[in-house]
């Protein structure tokens, strides 16, 4: 099992950047896939990057090119860079992993980082 904790969420204007961080626990976390989700207010949890064991990275069409997933399994890390951020990326933050399916669904869940942008 592992325990997912996000970070690097806050307040930012549009056009800015945040880095969030999604730290795992278990000595087994390099073998999971790592996905990141978002849910805007009032609306569904939306799929929005993720990545497998070996690093192979998935995007969602609207944030390919300003959304960058990334691991580093020394310090059982997955970072969501996100740049070039709009008001309708403010959503609450969540990462997920899973140790066999590389885009779901996701066994383990963190509790959320929020991400506010505003115009």
């Amino acid at each position: 099992q592992v325990q997912l904790v996000e970070s690097g969420g806050g307040l930012v204007q549009a056009g800015g950047s945040l880095r969030l961080s999604c730290a795992a626990s278990g000595r087994t976390f390099s073998t999971y896939a790592v996905a990141w989700f978002r849910q805007p207010p009032g609306k569904e949890r939306e799929f929005v990057a993720a990545i497998s064991s070996g690093g192979r990275p998935y995007y969602t069409q609207s944030e390919k090119g300003r959304f960058t997933i990334s691991r580093d399994n020394a310090k059982n890390t997955v970072y969501l860079q996100m740049n070039s951020l709009k008001p309708e990326d403010t959503a609450v933050y969540y990462c997920a992993a899973d140790p066999f399916r590389e885009l779901g669904p996701y066994d383990y869940w963190g509790q959320g980082t929020q991400v506010t942008v505003s115009s």
